[in-house]
């Protein structure tokens, strides 16, 4: 018989404490079974205190304690429930305290969310490829749109926040709904449908698609083919406004602009109408001032060109002035010699008168001399007059006034440059006729050939 102090066959150092098996059997789990995906089904959820959650994942047949400690707790975006069924990133270990199969989850995610991430992914990578992502076939929206269309179910919530945005922004807008189902079996293809719709119609200058948030599966509709290749087809610009922020969809990517939700839709697709006032409003007063301007500017120019414009008349009161100015320094010119004269006869007079006894023959050869000296001054003064009078009379008959009172007429351009040559006049051409009573405009439609 064995005593208790007894030792076994192999010895103290095969004897293992419960700690150190369980320790043993945790970390040969964990070299078994490296970090993996499993799905399964939440139930017995407790959120603790320390932000630690413990749960149990089970399937019909089978279950396993969880847990989740805070770190990786808090990168999950949705609160697990009771029933929910999850995939799970794990370890498979043993919580070496209790003896307890569990597993140390680092990752969470809905059901089916993996293989739908999967199919996002590769329909984005082929349209990619495709283009229709591309920048350069992005069509910029209309400035200003006359008509709205919405692709959304008429039941949306969306569908009253666009309506209400348009409304508040730009009432003069008309808004078309082309209803569609946005999810559930068959929307995909009913929203293609409504797209290619609006499209054939071409009754919109913007088309509008959109929908509220939700989850992956709810948005799925809008990640699919069909959908794409619908709205990168529409011969309108698509706006897109699907879910929350956060929310990306293939819709998204190929739609002319994304918005982050359907207000934010229907703010891009339609200025407000103060807004477009009040810059029409300041361009009216820009295009006033500028007018006001060139106005201005023009009437100091015509102030100019009539200070130095001078009519025929005042150019010929000049001469005429000109002329009288001349006329009495011609008129001093010959009195005079005439004075020097006479005053140079006296003195020969009186010299005469001292010097003869007797100056009567003399004298009245000197009075004779004299006589005649007076008639030839007199006589030239006479035909200077003359001539002067026939200058100024010629000086009047050629005056332009009275050049165009007989008839004649002074052809100018726009320009006022007179006209003397058959070949300067260049039809079609407008000219500036001056007759002797006043001045009109004449269109020469085609040239005629001059005669000698």
């Amino acid at each position: 018989m064995f005593s208790e102090s007894q030792p076994s066959d192999g010895g103290n150092s095969d004897i293992l404490t419960v700690s150190q098996l369980n320790q043993a059997v945790g970390r040969l789990l964990e070299r078994s079974f490296p970090l993996t995906w499993i799905s399964g089904e939440i139930s017995n959820f407790t959120h603790a205190a320390s932000g630690h959650w413990y749960f149990t994942l089970k399937d019909a047949s089978a279950q396993v304690r969880s847990v989740m400690f805070r770190g990786r707790a808090k990168l999950v975006d949705f609160a697990p429930r009771e029933g929910d069924k999850v995939e799970v990133r794990a370890v498979v270990s043993l919580y070496a305290a209790r003896g307890d199969f569990q597993l140390n989850v680092e990752a969470m995610r809905k059901a089916g969310v993996g293989n739908l991430y999967e199919a996002f992914l590769k329909l984005k990578t082929k349209l990619t490829a495709e283009g229709l992502f591309d920048a350069d076939r992005k069509r910029e929206l209309p400035v200003f749109p006359r008509q709205i269309g919405i692709v959304t179910s008429p039941q949306a919530a969306a569908l009253r926040d666009v309506i209400t945005t348009l409304r508040r922004r730009a009432p003069h807008l008309s808004i078309v709904l082309y209803p569609t189902a946005v999810q559930g079996e068959g929307s995909a293809e009913k929203i293609a449908a409504a797209i290619n719709t609006a499209s054939q119609r071409a009754e919109c200058d913007v088309l509008i698609v959109c929908r509220g948030g939700g989850s992956l599966e709810d948005l799925w509709s809008f990640n699919d083919e069909r959908v794409a290749r619908a709205i990168a087809e529409s011969t309108i610009p698509v706006v897109c406004g699907v879910g929350h922020e956060t929310d990306f969809t293939i819709a998204d990517f190929v739609a002319d602009l994304r918005a982050p939700t359907p207000t934010a839709a229907a703010e891009m697709a339609a200025i407000p109408t103060d807004d477009w006032l009040a810059e029409l409003h300041q361009h009216a007063l820009d295009l006033t001032d500028g007018f006001r301007r060139v106005l201005d500017d023009h009437s100091q120019t015509l102030d100019w060109m009539a200070h130095r414009l001078q009519s025929p008349s005042m150019a010929i009161d000049h001469q005429k002035l000109r002329l009288s100015s001349l006329l009495n320094r011609l008129r001093h010119g010959a009195t005079t010699p005439i004075a020097g004269a006479r005053f140079r006869i006296e003195q020969a007079r009186s010299r005469l008168q001292h010097a003869l006894p007797d100056t009567r023959i003399r004298g009245a050869r000197l009075s004779a001399k004299t006589t005649q000296l007076q008639t030839a001054f007199s006589s030239r003064l006479t035909r200077w007059q003359h001539a002067l009078k026939s200058a100024n009379d010629q000086l009047e008959l050629l005056a332009p006034q009275r050049t165009l009172e007989r008839g004649y007429a002074i052809l100018a351009d726009e320009s006022g440059r007179v006209l003397r040559q058959p070949s300067e006049i260049q039809p079609p051409q407008r000219l500036k006729l001056t007759l002797a009573g006043g001045s009109t405009l004449v269109d020469i439609a085609a040239r005629t050939t001059a005669k000698d």
